[in-house]
């Protein structure tokens, strides 16, 4: 039976002070669910929420050509159903059927302890990457692949220096001249919120950037990491040419390592399913784990024919 006690709120029904109260004591509570973030990402953000704030789940709704979807926005991971006490199968579904009806397309990540019922719905496994910090630094390092310990070395023998307190702007420039020149989906405001992420995030004592310095002085590689009670999260990165060449990024995530070793956090490398990136990760001595993408269509069979040739259209087009 579903849960009556799952309501639907738009954004000005929240409590903003009892929802980051739940998601500080969930057991599952991610940064990108906090209600700052969420502000950042998609202002207007509306949610589903149970039993006074016990669980809850936001909701990031679009409209397009007539049709609201739920999507998953830039610079958030995994989404779905938070909670202070239990969670399994039936609990994850009652929070999908209580997703409002107008609501027609649903394509968004739940978080890796959201479980489903897989035979109810179109599900999609992706993957993550994550290292425990708790060990001691050499023992971690021990673990590293060879291709890494051989760029690591590299790195060590180009003197390149490594800097807390990169600015935001400077990460992202790095970014957007290099990898970000051949990436048409992102928009001048998809840079702009992450630029105010960084600096929110900063300023909340949440998240830290860094940088590797050639033995030029000049910045090949720059990251933002994402903090919380227990996760450090490798949110976005920048490199150059010459960073392939000196190992710098792989001096940078070592270092990392290094400052954070022994401790109570892990470091969420944020993905990935492409398999070089999974690689490069792995190298780390880093565990794969699996988030789900869940996909609905609610659509009426006449709009369903049409949002079909559409995408076809679309990809046609890339």
């Amino acid at each position: 039976m579903i849960s009556n006690l799952i309501v639907y709120l738009k954004h000005t029904e929240i409590d903003k002070k009892k929802w980051d109260e739940c998601i500080k004591q969930s057991f599952n509570g991610n940064t990108y669910v906090c209600s700052w973030y969420l502000d950042l990402v998609h202002e207007g953000w509306e949610a589903l929420v149970e039993e006074d704030y016990q669980r809850v789940m936001p909701l990031t709704l679009r409209k397009k050509f007539g049709i609201t979807y739920y999507y998953q926005p830039f610079f958030t991971q995994q989404f779905g159903v938070f909670s202070i006490n239990i969670l399994n199968p039936k609990i994850i579904e009652d929070f999908i059927s209580k997703i409002p009806v107008h609501v027609k397309l649903i394509d968004v990540n739940f978080n890796i302890f959201n479980k489903f019922a897989e035979e109810k719905y179109h599900l999609i496994s992706n993957n993550n990457y994550l290292l425990d910090l708790i060990n001691e630094y050499p023992k971690l390092a021990s673990k590293y692949s060879n291709n890494t310990k051989r760029n690591l070395k590299k790195s060590l023998e180009n003197n390149l220096i490594f800097m807390k307190g990169v600015k935001p702007e400077s990460v992202i420039s790095l970014f957007r001249t290099n990898r970000g020149a051949d990436i048409t989906k992102w928009t001048e405001k998809n840079y702009v919120v992450l630029q105010r992420i960084m600096y929110k995030a900063i300023h909340k004592g949440m998240g830290t950037t860094c940088g590797v310095y050639s033995e030029n002085n000049e910045l090949c590689a720059a990251a933002f990491f994402l903090k919380n009670n227990n996760r450090l999260i490798f949110l976005f990165s920048g490199s150059d040419e010459v960073a392939r060449t000196n190992g710098a990024m792989t001096f940078l995530i070592d270092t990392v390592i290094r400052d954070n070793s022994p401790g109570g956090r892990i470091l969420d490398f944020e993905g990935s399913n492409n398999e070089n990136l999974a690689r490069y990760y792995k190298g780390f001595g880093a565990k794969k784990t699996t988030y789900t993408r869940l996909k609905i269509n609610r659509l009426n069979f006449v709009m369903k024919i049409i949002f079909n040739i559409y995408n076809l259209f679309c990809k046609s087009k890339k």
